[in-house]
């Protein structure tokens, strides 16, 4: 591929405000796309889950759940990631009282590979059954109390006492009581056949377009309001403050253990058939510095 002709490049992102925060530079083209031409989709993240696991995009979001099943296929980029503390699912309640324990109960998840299900897995296993549904729809399906349960996902998570509703479970408190390590809910997957080159170019554009947003923090703001479910630019703000934080820059180690953690728990839940490794890409040329790895 010469210079004349850009390598296109089919990306996928969520339209959870914390990737149209972190990608608003690279989608309105205001960092250097380094050669590379960007077809960008915004999904709703099953939707990236499946396009990914069908092999329809080159990059995209994926839910760390769903990467555990291509990880032969994809390398997970250092930058990009939605991991931390505080950060997990709610599992939610349409009546007060009401904890998951039986088949005759229905628990809404966002989406069969989504890292919200398995966590539900992962600490209510064969106890409701579940039903997959987009994820804007959790709630106002439990407020109508046409299901009993919801593991509520983005900007919900801010905004569920104004239905309500009632808390079960912050699944995220209960994940990091048990392994010690921050939620790793999802990441940036590269198909490993754009081979290391491509891959570092990628993952230099990503970085750049997150450190744009951070040094700015306004200017991605009409990117967010576009494609968010909730209008409120403080929802937006605080859900900014909590998704995006040094591990989206960097995962480092700490990311790197919290993802052999949820393989280890996932695999002896039974929930994937073996542990995986998930690889972090790692730039073999070095050319350019990904900047301090603020560890916590």
């Amino acid at each position: 591929m010469n210079d004349a002709q850009p390598m296109p490049i089919r990306l996928g992102i969520s339209t959870c405000p914390n990737d149209t925060f972190a990608f608003d530079a690279l989608m309105n083209r205001r960092v250097d796309w380094r050669g590379l031409d960007f077809h960008i989709e915004l999904l709703d993240i099953q939707r990236l889950n499946d396009r990914l696991l069908a092999g329809d995009l080159d990059v995209a979001k994926a839910s760390f759940h769903a990467a555990l099943l291509m990880a032969e296929s994809y390398v997970v980029l250092p930058s990009g990631s939605a991991l931390g503390f505080g950060v997990g699912p709610l599992l939610l309640a349409a009546r007060r009282g009401e904890t998951p324990r039986e088949p005759r109960q229905v628990t809404l998840c966002p989406g069969r590979y989504t890292t919200a299900t398995l966590l539900f897995r992962l600490f209510y296993p064969r106890t409701t059954r579940i039903e997959q549904v987009v994820f804007s729809e959790i709630m106002p399906q439990l407020v109508h109390k046409r299901a009993d349960f919801g593991v509520c996902i983005h900007e919900g998570r801010f905004t569920w006492q104004d239905q309500g509703l009632e808390l079960v479970e912050d699944l995220g408190t209960r994940w990091e009581r048990q392994t010690g390590c921050p939620l790793p809910l999802g990441g940036i997957l590269a198909n490993k056949r754009l081979g290391a080159s491509v891959t570092a170019r990628v993952q230099a554009v990503i970085r750049d377009s997150i450190d744009a947003a951070l040094a700015d923090p306004e200017q991605p703001l009409p990117t967010m309001r576009e494609h968010a479910q909730e209008f409120d630019d403080r929802v937006l703000r605080q859900h900014v403050e909590l998704y995006v934080n040094p591990w989206t820059q960097d995962l480092g180690p700490t990311g790197a253990e919290a993802l052999r953690k949820l393989s280890q728990l996932a695999a002896q839940a039974e929930v994937i058939d073996h542990p995986a490794t998930l690889e972090i890409f790692t730039d073999p040329t070095a050319e350019r510095a990904s900047g301090t790895n603020n560890e916590r």
